[in-house]
C-alpha cells in the first residue's frame, strides 16, 4: 500500500476504506469466524445469482435500462452493492491487492486480446 495520496491517485481500484469499513463491520458482531473464503465465495455466489434474477427475463434493450425503472432500480443497485461487498471482503481475507490483480488481468488482456485484431468483435482469442 502506498504511504502517500499522490501515489493513492494511481490505483484504478483503490477499495482499502471499504474493506477497513467491512472488516470492522464483521468484527463488531463477530462474524469474522465465519468468514472463510469458502464462505464468502458461497455468499458471494448467491448474490450474483440475485443479480441475474433480476435480469434473466429481461430484452437487451429493458436490461439496458435496469438501473434506472422504478421497478428495478432500488434491487440492482442492492444487489450490485451486495456483490462489491462480497468481492471486497474475499480480496482482503486473501490478501489480494485488487489494484494489483485489475492492472495484472488488463496487461494480460491487452495481449490477448489486441484492439488492431478483435475491434468489434465478440470472439474469444483462440479463434482469430
Amino acid at each position: 500500500m502506498s504511504e502517500t495520496p499522490s501515489a493513492d491517485l494511481d490505483r484504478l481500484v483503490d477499495v482499502t476504506r471499504m474493506a477497513s469499513a467491512l472488516e470492522a463491520f464483521a468484527n463488531e458482531r463477530d462474524w469474522s469466524q465465519f468468514h472463510t473464503p469458502k464462505n464468502l465465495v458461497m455468499a458471494l455466489t448467491g448474490e450474483v445469482g440475485e443479480l441475474a434474477e433480476i435480469f434473466q427475463w429481461m430484452s437487451p434493450e429493458e436490461s439496458a435500462g435496469a438501473a434506472a425503472k422504478p421497478e428495478t432500480a432500488q434491487s440492482v443497485r442492492d444487489e450490485l452493492a451486495d456483490v462489491l461487498v462480497y468481492l471486497v471482503r474475499l480480496a482482503d481475507v486473501l490478501g489480494v491487492d485488487l489494484d494489483a490483480a485489475v492492472r495484472a488481468k488488463l496487461a494480460m488482456n491487452a495481449k490477448k486480446y489486441p484492439s488492431e485484431k478483435v475491434r468489434g468483435s465478440n470472439k474469444k482469442y483462440d479463434s482469430y
